[in-house]
């Protein structure tokens, strides 16, 4: 994977809540305890530091909204994603702005959630 951060766009919850209800997919770039702890509901997740390894699972199709805590982690991501011809968004403000927005946030077990 390279990285073309020149091709990131960042985009706040609701622009990336219109194009997941358009047919993007988010990619949730977070560790494993942050996931299980509180994700949105159509998220997929791929810890950061696996993305490389499994990016043939990501949809070239369609738009890839990557999200994380904040937006560094993810920023980082769709950079690289975008150096490989993605089409990719980056939520600015990540999870926890998400969350600010009011939109749902599940654990683990489907359950309500929480971002730390």
């Amino acid at each position: 994977m390279t990285s073309d951060p020149t091709s990131v766009v960042d985009i706040h919850p609701p622009a990336a809540r219109l194009l997941l209800d358009s047919g993007a997919f988010l990619l949730d770039v977070r560790e494993d305890d942050e996931w299980a702890a509180g994700h949105a509901p159509e998220a997929v997740h791929m810890a950061m530091g696996t993305v490389a390894d499994r990016v043939a699972e990501l949809p070239s199709d369609r738009t890839v909204v990557c999200i994380c805590r904040v937006g560094g982690r993810s920023g980082a991501v769709a950079a690289a994603l975008a150096g490989d011809g993605y089409d990719v968004r980056n939520v600015d403000g990540g999870m926890l702005a998400w969350e600010a927005a009011g939109y749902p946030v599940i654990d683990g077990a489907g359950d309500p959630g929480r971002v730390f």
